[in-house]
C-alpha cells in the first residue's frame, strides 16, 4: 500500500481525532535536546513534528536536527520555516506558509520565490497555508513586520480566513507567539471553523490542559505547541496532560 503524502495523512486523521504537533526551533537549544523533546514528544502521543521558527537557522543544522530527530521516530516531519533557508531534504514536507498580514513582501511573497526552484529540485510535498498573526505577536509579530490582528477580532480574522480559503491554501495557522502571555480567543476560533472548511491550526500562548481544551472546545482541528517543551523539565508529562485534554 502507498504511503499517504503528509497532507493526505493530517486529512485521514482529522476524521477521527483532534491533532497535536511539537514545534522544535532548532537554533532554540543544542541539537542534543532537540532529540530529547521529540523522543519524549514522540511517547506522549503527538501526532506531527514541526522544524523550525527562528529566521537564524541555516539548512545544515535543519538537516542534522531532522536526521538525528528521524533515529529516533517515525513520525512525520513537517518544516515550518522562518525564511528561503530554513529547508532540508530530510523533511517530509513542508509548509508552505504565506504571513498574510504582513507588511513585508518578503514574508507574502518573497521567500517562497527565492525557496521554489530548490524545493522543486528536492521533491518536498509543499502544503499551501495561510499565517495570521494575533497579538501580542511576539517576536515572530516583530520579525515578519506583521500588522497584528487583535485577540478578539472577529471580524479582521474572518476576512483574512475566507481570503485564504479563496485563495485554495489548503490550512489555516492562527498563531499569537511563542511564548505569548495570553491565547487566541475562543470567540475568533468558533467563528472562522463556522464559516471555513479548510483545517484550523492554533499556535502561542498553550502552555495549560485547560487553555488546550478551551482551543479545542471552539473549533481549533491542531493544536501546536513548541516554547512550553523547551522550558519544561519534564516534557513526557506536561505534554501528555495536554494530549490527554484534546
Amino acid at each position: 500500500m502507498n504511503k499517504l503524502n503528509v497532507y493526505d495523512e493530517i486529512l485521514s486523521a482529522l476524521k477521527y481525532k483532534k491533532l497535536h504537533m511539537t514545534l522544535i526551533d532548532p537554533a532554540a537549544q543544542p541539537v542534543s535536546r532537540s532529540v530529547e523533546i521529540a523522543e519524549k514528544s514522540d511517547r506522549a502521543g503527538t501526532d506531527f513534528f514541526l522544524i523550525g521558527g527562528s529566521t537564524g537557522i541555516t539548512s545544515s543544522l535543519m538537516d542534522k536536527t531532522i536526521n538525528e530527530i528521524k533515529k529516533k521516530t517515525d513520525k512525520r516531519i513537517i518544516i515550518f520555516p522562518g525564511s528561503s533557508a530554513m529547508v532540508s531534504r530530510y523533511a517530509d514536507a513542508i509548509y508552505y506558509m504565506v504571513l498574510m498580514n504582513s507588511n513585508n513582501i518578503e514574508y507574502v511573497m518573497g521567500h517562497h520565490v527565492k525557496s521554489s526552484i530548490l524545493l522543486k529540485s528536492m521533491g518536498i510535498e509543499t502544503i499551501p497555508m495561510g499565517y495570521l498573526i494575533f497579538e501580542p505577536g511576539m517576536t515572530v509579530g516583530k520579525v515578519g513586520n506583521a500588522k497584528l490582528i487583535r485577540r478578539d477580532d472577529e471580524v479582521t480574522a474572518l476576512s483574512y480566513a475566507l481570503a485564504a480559503e479563496f485563495f485554495g491554501y489548503k490550512m489555516l495557522y492562527l498563531e499569537s507567539g511563542s511564548g505569548s502571555p495570553t491565547y487566541i480567543s475562543e470567540n475568533v476560533i468558533k467563528r472562522l471553523k463556522k464559516e471555513i472548511k479548510i483545517p484550523l491550526i492554533v499556535g502561542g500562548g498553550i502552555r495549560t490542559c485547560e487553555t488546550a481544551r478551551k482551543i479545542i472546545d471552539a473549533g481549533a482541528d491542531v493544536i501546536v505547541t513548541g516554547t512550553l517543551l523547551e522550558k519544561s523539565n519534564n516534557v513526557y508529562t506536561d505534554l501528555k496532560n495536554i494530549i490527554n485534554a484534546i
